[in-house]
C-alpha cells in the first residue's frame, strides 16, 4: 500500500502557532520558561531598538513602539513558535532613505502599504518561494548590509559634527573624512568602552545580557564623569513614558503612488529577513514554521505599528536566536518580550536620556560585525567562479547601489548559474558509447544500471540514452548531440528512464528529431519514460504510429526489432509476389 501525503487545509496553513502551542497542554512550567526567555530578549532588544531607530533617521522611541506593537502581533498571529520581531538593521538604509525623501509620514504610509503587500503574498501562499533564493545572494546582501550599518555609525562612533550626512556610501565616507577635525575623543572612548564590555561579557559571562550591560556602563561613566558627549537626552529630549494614541498617517492617492516603490522594497526585504529568521529558529529548535502564516502576521504588524508611530517590523535573527537559546517554549515568549519592553519604557524612560549615542553606535558596530558572515563570504569566493560572481555582484550592488537591486540581480545571476549547471549535467549517449560507458560504470561500482550488451550492438538499431533534466537550457545541446549521430539505422530507440524533467522545449527538440528520422525511413521507439514525461511528449504530437512507447528499454528494443523484421518480411513478400 502506498502512503499518501495529506495536504493541509487552508485554515491549517494559517493557524497561528500560538493556537497550536496552547493545544499542546501548555502549562505553568511552559509559561515560566517563556517569561524568562521573554525578559532576556527584551533586555537585548531595548538598546537595539533605540539604536536601529536612530540609525534609521527617526527618534529612538519609534524603535521601541515598533518592537512593542509589531513584536506582540507577530508572535500572537505568526507561523513560528520562536520568532521575535521588531526593527531590524537590514532596514536601516531603506528606512533612512525613505525618511529623507518622503518624510516621517511617507515612512509610516510606506510601512502600512508593505504590510498589505505581505498579507497578499502570504494569502497567495507565495512565501514558500523564498526558499529558492540562492545562498550566495543571502550571504552577499547580509554582508553588504553589515558594511552599510557600520558605515552609518561612523559619525556617532567618532563623535563628528556633521550638518548633513549623505546616504550613499562613497559620499558618506567623503563627508566623514572632511569632518574628521571635529572628532570627539570622549565619544570614541564611550564607543570603545561599550564594545569592550560586550566582548568581555560574551567571553567570560556568555549568558549575561551583554548589550544592556555595556550601554548601562557607558551611560553611568558618561554621567558620573560629566563627559561632553551627545546623548539620547541632548539630541532627542529622552523618550516618552507611554505609548501614543493610534493615529492614521496623512493619506492621499498621490502619496501612495509616491511611496509605493519604498513599500515594495520593505515588503521584499521583510519576506526574506523574516523567513530566514524563522528558518534559523527551525534549525535551532527542530520545529517547522508556517511561512505563509508568518508573512500574514508580519503584514498585520506592519499595518498596526505605524498607527502607534512605529515603522518596519520584521523577524530578527539575533533576537530570535536569543529567544531559542533562552529556553522559550512558544510564541508567548515573544508576546511577553513586548510587554516587558513596554514596562521598561513606562518605568525607566528617564534613564534613557543619559545613554550616549556613541554607546548605541558601539552596539550596532558589534551587530554589523556579527552580521558580516565573514567565514561564509570567504568560502563562497573560493568555492567556484559562478558562486563568487553571484556573491560579489549582490554584495557590491547592495553596498554601492540599492538593496533591492542587489537582491534581484543576485537572484537572476544565481538562476542563470543554476540553469547552466543543470544544462551541463544533461548527457546524450548512443550505441557503442552507451555500452562501453556502462561497462566502466559497472566496474567502478557507481550504481548506474548498465545496458545489456545485445541492446546496444544491433547494427540496424541506434540506442540513445538521455539523462538529466531535459529542459530549455539543455535542449540545444541535446539536439546537437542527436544530430551528430552519423548512422542511418532502420530504427531509433531513445531511453528516457534517466530523464526526470521534460519541458516543452525539450519535447519540441525530440519532435524535430522524430520528424527527421521519419524522413530517413527510420522508426522511433521510446522506452522508460515516466508518466509525466510521456504526457508532455504526447501533448507535442508524438503519438503512435509516429512514436511507439514502451515501459522499459528492453521492451522498446524488442519492439524495434520486431518492426524491422516485419518490414523485411513485407519487402520479401512484395518482391516474391
Amino acid at each position: 500500500m502506498v502512503a499518501r501525503t495529506v495536504e493541509p487545509s487552508f485554515f491549517e496553513l494559517f493557524t497561528p502557532k500560538l493556537v497550536t502551542v496552547l493545544r499542546e497542554h501548555y502549562g505553568l512550567a511552559d509559561l515560566k520558561a517563556d517569561a524568562i526567555a521573554g525578559l532576556t530578549v527584551a533586555i537585548v532588544a531595548l538598546p537595539l531598538s533605540m539604536a536601529i531607530a536612530i540609525a534609521s533617521g527617526v527618534t529612538p522611541d519609534r524603535g521601541l513602539y515598533t518592537s512593542i506593537i509589531g513584536g506582540f502581533l507577530v508572535s500572537a498571529f505568526g507561523g513560528s513558535r520562536f520568532q521575535i520581531a521588531g526593527p531590524a538593521g537590514a532596514f536601516i538604509v531603506l528606512v533612512s532613505a525613505t525618511v529623507a525623501q518622503h518624510g516621517l509620514d511617507g515612512l509610516l504610509l510606506a510601512t502600512m502599504i508593505s504590510g498589505a503587500i505581505l498579507i497578499v503574498v502570504g494569502l497567495l501562499q507565495l512565501g514558500t518561494f523564498i526558499k529558492y533564493i540562492p545562498y550566495p545572494v543571502t550571504v552577499g546582501f547580509t554582508s553588504g548590509i553589515a558594511v552599510i550599518i557600520f558605515a552609518s555609525q561612523l559619525r556617532e562612533l567618532l563623535g563628528l559634527t556633521l550638518d548633513k550626512e549623505p546616504g550613499p556610501l562613497l559620499p558618506k565616507l567623503l563627508a566623514i573624512g572632511s569632518a574628521m577635525p571635529t572628532t570627539n575623543i570622549f565619544a570614541i572612548a564611550s564607543a570603545a568602552l561599550t564594545i569592550g564590555v560586550i566582548v568581555g561579557v560574551r567571553r567570560y559571562r556568555p549568558h549575561w545580557p551583554a548589550f544592556i550591560i555595556s550601554v548601562a556602563v557607558a551611560a553611568t561613566a558618561a554621567a558620573i564623569l560629566g563627559l561632553p558627549v551627545e546623548t539620547v537626552g541632548t539630541r532627542f529630549g529622552g523618550i516618552p513614558h507611554s505609548l501614543p494614541m493610534p493615529q492614521v498617517p496623512s493619506l492621499s492617492w498621490a502619496k501612495v503612488v509616491e511611496v509605493f516603490p519604498s513599500a515594495l522594497s520593505f515588503a521584499l526585504l521583510g519576506c526574506i529577513e523574516s523567513l530566514l529568521s524563522a528558518v534559523v529558529a527551525d534549525s535551532m529548535s527542530g520545529r517547522r514554521h508556517r511561512s505563509n502564516c508568518e508573512l500574514v502576521a508580519q503584514g498585520v504588524a506592519n499595518i498596526a505599528a505605524p498607527l502607534f508611530g512605529g515603522f518596519c517590523v520584521t523577524g530578527n535573527i539575533a533576537r530570535t536566536a536569543t529567544n531559542v537559546r533562552s529556553g522559550a517554549r512558544g510564541p508567548l515568549s515573544g508576546m511577553l518580550h513586548s510587554v516587558f519592553l513596554l514596562l521598561f519604557m513606562l518605568i525607566a524612560a528617564p534613564l534613557a536620556a543619559y545613554i550616549p549615542l556613541a554607546a548605541l553606535a558601539g552596539v550596532l558596530a558589534v551587530v554589523a560585525w556579527n552580521m558580516a558572515e565573514k567565514h561564509e563570504f570567504a568560502t563562497l569566493v573560493r568555492a567556484s567562479r559562478g558562486d563568487a560572481v553571484v556573491l560579489l555582484a549582490t554584495f557590491l550592488l547592495v553596498v554601492f547601489r540599492d538593496l533591492t537591486e542587489g537582491i534581484l540581480v543576485g537572484f537572476a545571476l544565481g538562476t542563470l548559474l543554476f540553469l547552466h549547471r543543470m544544462a551541463e549535467a544533461v548527457e546524450v549517449e548512443h550505441t557503442w558509447s552507451v555500452a562501453e560507458q556502462d561497462k566502466a560504470d559497472t566496474m567502478n561500482g557507481n550504481g548506474r544500471k548498465p545496458y545489456e550488451a545485445d541492446l546496444a550492438t544491433d547494427p540496424d538499431i541506434v540506442v540513445c540514452r538521455i539523462s538529466g533534466a531535459f529542459f530549455f537550457g539543455a535542449a540545444a545541446g541535446v539536439g546537437a548531440a542527436l544530430d551528430r549521430i552519423g548512422e542511418h539505422p532502420k530504427a531509433y530507440v531513445i531511453d528516457f528512464s534517466a530523464v526526470q524533467i521534460l519541458d516543452s522545449t525539450g519535447a519540441a527538440t525530440i519532435e524535430g528529431f522524430v520528424r527527421k528520422a521519419h524522413h530517413q525511413g527510420a522508426a522511433v521507439h521510446i522506452g522508460g519514460a515516466s508518466s509525466s514525461v510521456r504526457r508532455v511528449l504526447l501533448i507535442h504530437g508524438m503519438r503512435p504510429p509516429r512514436v511507439r512507447f514502451k515501459r522499459t528499454l528492453a521492451d522498446a528494443v524488442t519492439a524495434a526489432r520486431a518492426g524491422i523484421l516485419q518490414g523485411s518480411q513485407t519487402t520479401v513478400s512484395q518482391r516474391d509476389g
